[in-house]
């Protein structure tokens, strides 16, 4: 037999597809063969990929160049018998990580999703007898059954079915049933259109079928999915980059100050132990030891801020790449739209209607188009029109308790029972008025669908709904009397369609009261053409706004969906998304999956960033999509819900699931899950990113000086030979105290106005600016200074070292608690800000000079410091250092233009 992996089982008819798999569709596979056949495919299921265990995800949170440092200085304090050091900077670490691995663990999940979506058990017909097996089971060549309900088990070439409808919106994003056939088709027929093909893991939602296995597991497009997840990079966000930047930054500067210190030590003739002892204090001095639990700390409050908007956060950094964002690509269906086919036009022939509202909700006005004093409700046409929707209609829309609507049957005929509520009519009422005899069911065919109803006592009437292109010819006239002009009703299609909507034609046709059955002859002609309604997925209004936000921030949003390009096009139009227009200017011009796929890599490379519509692509092409602007440098959010999308969303910068009609294989493969769909809570995703990078720079710009003034002093006392203001305990204490009290609060801080009208950053822009090395520098000499000043005074006083000694590190944290203040934004003045607007901060600085009056009044901290009770005086000294050092940052703010003077 030939191998079943085969691109092109859709271009072969039945018999020949019989023939290659050596089976037959009325008796199935000879048992004997289904041993062998498992024994050379395998079984019908995905390979899967090793997952990190729990204990590795938490030995992955030490794995920072930052944290290496701290651990080095653990090691080199545990050596040095600095117990008390040791533990704390170990203490830290180990706080650290364990948030991260509490974050990430939270989401891990113990099974593997792919698995999920494939069905239990599966019909199928061995040795010419039906049986039921395990999916798992399944092999080419197996002959299997559907009916409405089931998920499809493998890949099947449909060799027989009657009115066969299969949702395939998790495997190609179309956002309606699937009518399938059984005609050969080419040889390059993209995915979506493979009607003759039923996809493993896709949802039978009408109708029968009979089809032959052609793919099993790894073979099958839901596999080549599960390769392409595999295959996918797990990129470096932007804020991990940046830290690991700067922790490299940090380690050379530490290394090579290190050295300069040790070699001014031996010079002047001390022993190794005073070497390493400075080398120690040097490294408490110069690594920020509050950063990486400071880091996690904004991130997880990000990501509760996040929970709050209605997006759940599965990896920490990735509460900030979003801020980072420069691309959103965007599925249509659900996200950008309601997911709610909604009629939004109507036509009797001679008279326009336009239906107000949308969703399911049965909410809204009829008005006519041309703002003529017609009153809807009074248009007997019209009435008819929606009252044919109403009765040739199998759909029931049931009222939720949320509020919300629940669709039971095809989400078209859905839209044509509220179209007909909003008119006033009542469906119980009408079905009532008009009994229904007989249904002829939709089939793929003939394109319509009809029912016969009792209209009187001497007459019936057949109500007739389909494509116009098989109604047109079967009229002989239209209802409202006027002219029956099938130009002129293709005109109005043809517009309708410009908009993006779906049109179905309705007739009727009197029968006598004596006929209560139908047959496709009846409605061969005489039909009577009652009009037309178009319907659409309309957007969200929040959707619309949303996408402006993030257009005028600078971030483009593309759209990439399953469905047709002329409907995507009118949907990105309605939506304002910007892009390039098509030849006649009047749209966005959208590229199909077929012409993407003749498309060279550096084609695409010269288009991808202007065009903003992809409509009909395939789960490769998604992915390549991503690819492609990621090369042009850009930071690229992909959203998705279905399992088309996961190997996309793994490969973006930052992957968006959808919560509701996500599949679980998309929720693994996210970095962020939306509990409402909402493309508006992405928009709000993106602000909190930008949120919570501005605060990280802020603690950043804020902690630095200090570290660098603290190494400074210990240069300055090893190259002078003075006696050190602060010891290493003393710095350990100041690091870790501010950092909590004072540094932390910045991450409370709110977002500043114009947040979302600055561009994206730069993806390679270091956390710190040239403005704020400069600004660094001079606080870190300011501190260095300062400290040196107030501890020779107070020497110069005849007071106790520790009295000195004390009175320096009340300069360094006053002086911090100053810098704060200034530090709450690195672009407005202080005096713009409002004074009270981060509460939390005023806390934390009360609470800092608390714990300062303990480190200095109180014996037992006297005593495990090596700290003395000192007067007002120093306090004073500290203080006006403090607003010296707060009235110089605010200077310089105009000096780096952040503010405008």
């Amino acid at each position: 037999m030939s191998r079943p992996e085969t691109e092109f089982w859709y271009h072969f008819d039945a018999p020949d597809v019989e023939s290659r798999l050596e089976t037959s569709i009325n008796d199935g596979l000879p048992l004997l063969e289904i041993g062998r056949r498992r024994e050379r495919f395998g079984p019908n299921a995905l390979t899967q990929a090793e997952g990190e265990t729990k204990f590795q995800i938490f030995l992955r949170q030490f794995q920072q160049p930052l944290v290496y440092i701290l651990l080095a200085a653990t090691a080199l304090t545990i050596i040095l018998r600095e117990w008390a050091d040791a533990a704390v900077i170990f203490a830290v670490v180990l706080v650290n990580s364990i948030i991260g691995y509490v974050q990430e663990a939270k989401a891990l999940q113990a099974i593997n999703a792919l698995s999920k979506v494939l069905s239990s058990e599966a019909t199928v017909i061995r040795g010419g007898q039906t049986m039921q097996v395990a999916a798992s089971e399944l092999v080419p060549g197996d002959c299997v059954k559907l009916q409405s309900g089931d998920r499809v088990p493998a890949d099947l070439r449909l060799l027989q079915l009657r009115d066969l409808q299969i949702d395939e919106s998790a495997l190609t994003g179309e956002s309606v049933p699937v009518e399938k056939s059984l005609d050969t088709l080419p040889e390059n027929t993209p995915l979506a259109e493979r009607t003759n093909i039923a996809f493993s893991s896709t949802l039978v939602t009408y109708g029968t079928g009979t089809g032959i296995v052609v793919a099993t597991g790894d073979q099958t497009e839901i596999g080549n999915i599960n390769k392409l997840i595999a295959s996918a990079d797990v990129l470096e966000t932007p804020l991990v980059r940046r830290i690991n930047e700067l922790s490299h930054i940090l380690l050379k500067v530490i290394l090579v100050l290190a050295a300069l210190v040790a070699v001014a030590i031996l010079l002047r003739g001390e022993p190794p132990v005073a070497v390493l002892l400075a080398a120690v204090a040097l490294a408490v001095g110069a690594i920020p030891e509050g950063l990486p639990a400071v880091v996690t700390a904004t991130l997880a409050l990000g990501v509760s801020r996040l929970a709050s908007r209605r997006a759940i956060v599965r990896k920490l950094p990735a509460v900030e790449t979003l801020g980072s964002t420069t691309v959103i690509c965007s599925d249509k269906t659900g996200t950008l739209t309601q997911n709610q086919m909604t009629v939004r036009s109507l036509s009797t022939g001679s008279k326009r209607f336009q239906v107000e509202g949308s969703g399911y909700d049965p909410t809204g006005d009829i008005t006519s188009s041309d703002e003529s004093d017609v009153n809807a409700k009074e248009d007997e046409h019209l009435g008819e029109l929606l009252r044919a929707g109403l009765l040739c209609n199998d759909t029931n829309l049931v009222a939720l308790d949320s509020g919300d609507w629940k669709v039971e049957g095809d989400p078209t005929e859905a839209a044509l029972l509220v179209s007909g509520a909003k008119l006033g009519l009542d469906r119980k009422q009408t079905e009532a008025a008009y009994p229904r005899l007989d249904t002829i069911p939709f089939e793929s065919q003939y394109q319509y669908m009809a029912t016969l109803h009792q209209a009187s006592e001497s007459e019936n009437v057949a109500y007739v709904k389909g494509s116009v292109e098989q109604l047109l010819p079967r009229c002989q006239g239209q209802a409202d009397g006027g002219s029956f002009d099938t130009a002129g009703i293709e005109s109005q299609v043809a517009e309708m369609a410009s908009q993006g909507l779906r049109v179905l034609a309705f007739a009727k046709k009197v029968v006598p009261a004596t006929q209560s059955n139908l047959e496709h002859e009846d409605l061969a002609s005489g039909l009577t053409l009652l009009g037309l309604q178009g319907m659409i997925d309309p957007p969200r209004p929040e959707a619309i706004k949303a996408v402006a936000a993030c257009q005028n921030a600078g971030v483009k949003v593309k759209m990439i969906t399953g469905d047709h390009v002329g409907t995507a096009a009118a949907i990105a139009a309605q939506l304002g998304l910007q892009g390039k227009s098509d030849d006649s200017g009047d749209r966005l011009q959208g590229i199909t999956g077929v012409q993407l796929e003749k498309m060279s890599d550096r084609e695409l490379l010269g288009t991808v960033e202007d065009i903003a519509v992809y409509a009909r692509v395939s789960p490769s092409q998604k992915l390549r999509l991503v690819e492609a602007l990621q090369s042009r440098g850009n930071v690229v959010a992909m959203t998705g819900d279905g399992v088309n999308d996961a190997p996309a969303l793994r490969q973006a910068n930052i992957g968006v699931a959808m919560g509701i009609t996500g599949t679980e294989v998309t929720k693994e493969a996210a970095d962020m899950i939306l509990t409402d769909d909402n493309f508006a809570s992405i928009e709000a995703a993106v602000e909190e990113g930008r949120g919570i990078y501005d605060n990280l720079t802020k603690f950043i710009a804020w902690t630095l000086p200090t570290n660098l003034g603290e190494a400074g002093i210990i240069l300055v006392a090893a190259f002078l030979g003075f006696e050190l203001p602060i010891t290493p305990l003393q710095i350990l204490w100041i690091n870790m105290s501010t950092a909590v009290l004072l540094g932390a609060t910045l991450a409370f801080e709110p977002k500043e106005p114009g947040l979302m009208n600055r561009s994206p950053r730069d993806v390679d822009e270091p956390i710190l600016s040239m403005s704020l090395m400069i600004r660094t520098l001079w606080v870190g000499a300011l501190l260095v200074v300062s400290t040196y000043a107030v501890f020779a005074f107070k020497k110069s006083l005849g007071v106790e070292l520790e009295s000195a000694r004390t009175a320096a590190v009340n300069v360094i944290v006053l002086g911090q608690a100053a810098y704060l203040l200034t530090c709450r934004s690195l672009r407005v003045s202080f005096f713009k800000l409002g004074l009270f607007s981060n509460p939390l901060l005023w806390l934390g600085v009360l609470a800092m000079i608390g714990l300062q009056l303990v480190f200095t009044y109180v014996p037992v901290i006297n005593q495990i410091f090596e700290t003395q009770p000192t007067t007002w005086r120093p306090w004073a000294l500290a203080v006006g250092t403090g607003a010296i050092l707060f009235f110089l940052a605010e200077l310089d703010k105009l000096r780096a233009g952040w503010v405008k003077p």
